[in-house]
């Protein structure tokens, strides 16, 4: 299996480096052209789509793994036309040349499609509601992708951190080094997603074979909030000697931080068919904490 990996620098295309290795031969592209030990690899910027045909066509992949993408949240309120380049616009091309070649195609997707207002875990076929710039562009990717006819996977996830690039948890604990005391927003509520997780799911998706083209969720299991998600961060790093002490952590509402772009109050995310077609066992958030704290101790 030939496979290419766009984005092989950031938190969840470091991970998938790992996943996918064992399953054949792997070229990975950076918008710099080099990996994160300095190693080169190709060079790839979706901000300008014509560059993605002459790669597939240098590069012959039998499958693609999309985990680039704008992620820029706020500034994508104001950067609109450069979000939707990377975001819908590659996607678009990307799948339609896939479909063309008979290449699978999986793409990394967000909780940020939807408006937040829901009660009970998102499935994938309710209704989507963006509130912000990029949840809109993220949404017109997974459009263009369905609309390509190529074979996919679309892969929804939500509040995803590793142990390296910028994500929650590191912010939590360089601050939590810096501080006595946080305020954390208790009113927004998620499942927080290790990436190890998510390149799992996807070389389990290309092992198996993808076993029907669309959309499918995928994130840790049961859910908190940012306020609880800081909270089991300090208890478990202060258990494994990462932090030398645990800051007081207060709970503050979303009207207490003001962003530019609008983030959805619940997005929890329904995985139980994913969890069906592929066999996979989806851990707790917590448990997946842990795991990942493991990893970095």
């Amino acid at each position: 299996m030939r496979l290419l990996l766009l984005g092989g620098d950031g938190q969840v295309g470091h991970e998938l480096r790992r996943s996918l290795a064992p399953l054949g031969e792997l070229t990975v592209t950076t918008l710099s052209g080099r990996l994160i030990d300095g190693s080169a690899c190709e060079t790839l910027d979706l901000a300008q789509a014509d560059a993605i045909e002459p790669l597939l066509r240098r590069v012959r992949p039998d499958r693609v793994v999309n985990a680039t993408a704008y992620t820029a949240v706020d500034r994508a309120e104001s950067e609109r036309e450069l979000a939707f380049a990377v975001n819908a616009q590659a996607p678009a091309r990307l799948a339609e040349l896939c479909a063309a070649d008979g290449i699978a195609l999986i793409h990394y997707s967000t909780d940020y499609v939807f408006d937040g207002n829901g009660t009970r875990p998102y499935l994938e076929s309710d209704p989507t509601g963006p509130l912000s710039v990029y949840g809109e562009s993220k949404l017109a990717g997974e459009e263009a992708i369905r609309a390509s006819g190529a074979a996919h996977l679309i892969l929804r996830t939500a509040w995803v951190y590793a142990t390296h690039g910028h994500n929650f948890m590191r912010t939590m604990l360089r601050l939590g080094a810096e501080r006595d005391e946080l305020r954390v927003v208790a009113d927004q509520h998620g499942s927080p997603t290790p990436a190890w997780l998510l390149a799992d799911a996807a070389a389990a998706a290309l092992r198996q074979g993808i076993v029907e083209p669309g959309v499918r969720h995928i994130v840790a299991g049961g859910q908190t909030s940012w306020y609880g998600f800081a909270e089991a961060i300090f208890e478990e790093a202060l258990l494994r000697g990462l932090i030398e002490r645990r800051p007081q952590v207060l709970p503050i509402t979303t009207a207490d931080y003001p962003t530019p772009a609008r983030r959805p109050n619940y997005s929890v995310l329904d995985t139980s068919r994913l969890q069906a077609e592929y066999g996979l066992s989806i851990p707790q958030w917590r448990d997946a904490l842990r795991t990942t704290l493991d990893a970095t101790a």
